[in-house]
């Protein structure tokens, strides 16, 4: 369907729904999906619960970035959970957050639905990184209207002089109502017209390019770049530590980076790309004592495998995989920083992968001993 921004056809439906058979045939542990970004958030419910209970069939797993995480994000966990109800599989929601000043304090709520379900007996899981900031492109600053049948589709909406006006006028009441007066928060990790960007915020960007600090300016200066390229990557502080510290707490929830790999030295990347595993076992474990050390083992070896049905991983013991990391308890932690983020965390002396040591005294020894992990 691409870009469109219509419901599937019945036919459409069907071909969609055979993809995912085969898929789950060929060994996926499930389906996931995207609700916050085109052409995901086009989608409807029903037409996700019909792929989802197609998944289902084979012991698989709903993995979503639910469709919002501000003002409408207990309505977004809701419809996560009713997928699961509905199609009768396990649910992981991802990277677990409330974002924007007007919806801080709201983890209360949106760990609440995660626990009813769970009395209710379905399999509700989360999973988070521990960073105030998050990371995505900068498409999700405009309206997802604009993105409708595709980029060409865009360029031509964008290029219209009264839509554009539109465009803009939605993004700076969307800022009013994020109780933010600029865009100084959204930071560029990787704009490829023009590397000089990396590192400075939209706010910054439009002084440099002579244009006055009012919003709607800088909503030009984010039409242009997204005009330019669709990989402009960005990061975004918009979460308070107290939500954090409190969805880290809950045990049902794993850590996961959320980060793709970095290629070390190239742009302004987030630092979750090498240091979230190590910044919950320095900060929030042995610094803020927020949780156990062998909880928050836990949380990122036997829980994700167990939830993912990795049969043979995530536990020391006879016939499980040698995955293993040996780390000082005393030492580990992350280096990387949103001004520095290509830095690698310290504490770790060796990880074996499948049996091999890849990682020995801190130094990689060239070994590729990993492979594709299949559904079994």
């Amino acid at each position: 369907m691409g870009d469109l921004q219509r419901d599937p056809t019945a036919e459409e439906q069907e071909r969609m729904q055979q993809l995912i058979e085969k898929a789950m045939q060929e060994g996926a542990v499930g389906m996931s999906t995207g609700l916050i970004y085109v052409p995901g958030t086009y989608s409807k419910t029903p037409e996700v619960v019909g792929l989802a209970q197609v998944a289902a069939q084979h012991q698989g797993v709903y993995a979503s970035h639910i469709r919002d995480e501000g003002d409408q994000v207990t309505e977004a966990v809701n419809e996560a959970i009713n997928i699961g109800r509905e199609a009768k599989i396990p649910v992981e929601i991802s990277h677990f957050k409330v974002t924007y000043k007007p919806n801080w304090g709201r983890s209360t709520e949106t760990i609440r639905l995660v626990e009813n379900a769970r009395l209710e007996g379905l399999d509700v899981t989360i999973d988070q990184y521990p960073y105030v900031a998050s990371s995505t492109t900068l498409d999700t600053t405009l309206p997802t209207w604009v993105f409708g049948g595709g980029r060409d589709s865009m360029r031509m909406r964008i290029d219209n002089p009264a839509t554009r006006i539109k465009i803009k006028n939605e993004m700076v009441e969307n800022l009013k109502n994020k109780q933010l007066k600029s865009y100084s928060y959204a930071l560029v990790a990787r704009y490829p017209p023009d590397t000089t960007y990396n590192g400075k915020n939209i706010s910054e960007i439009n002084k440099l390019k002579g244009r006055s600090a009012k919003p709607m300016q800088e909503a030009e200066t984010i039409l242009e770049m997204v005009d330019a390229t669709n990989r402009t990557q960005m990061v975004y502080f918009s979460m308070d530590e107290k939500d954090l510290i409190r969805i880290l707490q809950y045990p049902f929830n794993m850590f996961a980076s959320d980060a793709g790999i970095a290629k070390f030295g190239a742009g302004m990347p987030h630092p979750r790309a090498y240091g979230t595993n190590a910044r919950v076992l320095g900060r929030y474990v042995r610094e803020q004592k927020v949780i156990r050390l062998e909880e928050a083992i836990r949380r990122m070896t036997s829980l994700p495998a167990q939830k993912f049905n990795l049969r043979d991983r995530g536990l020391i013991r006879e016939g499980m995989a040698a995955d293993l990391v040996v780390f000082d308890e005393k030492q580990v932690g992350d280096a990387a920083t949103f001004s520095k983020p290509h830095a690698y965390s310290k504490g770790f002396s060796y990880v074996l992968v499948n049996g091999e040591v890849v990682v020995d005294q801190g130094k990689h020894t060239g070994v590729r001993s990993g492979h594709v992990l299949r559904r079994q």
